[in-house]
């Protein structure tokens, strides 16, 4: 995972963008953070766009869920 702290971002969240990202257009990824109380998502083409924010049971079933498929 490759990190990166946001800038202007009052909680300085660090980004983190799975190593499975594909390494021919680096910024085409999802990116989370963890801060509690739980997980934020974005979109690495659009960081300003906004977030989403779960909480981590929710995010716990997304992964388990995503890495079924």
């Amino acid at each position: 995972m490759s990190r990166e702290t946001s800038s202007g971002d009052a909680r300085d969240l660090t980004w983190f963008k799975s190593s499975y990202s594909d390494s021919s257009n680096p910024s085409d990824c999802v990116e989370v953070a963890t801060a509690p109380p739980g997980v934020h998502v974005r979109d690495s083409k659009r960081p300003d766009d906004g977030r989403l924010a779960l909480g981590r049971a929710t995010w716990s079933a997304f992964v388990t869920f995503a890495a079924q498929g």
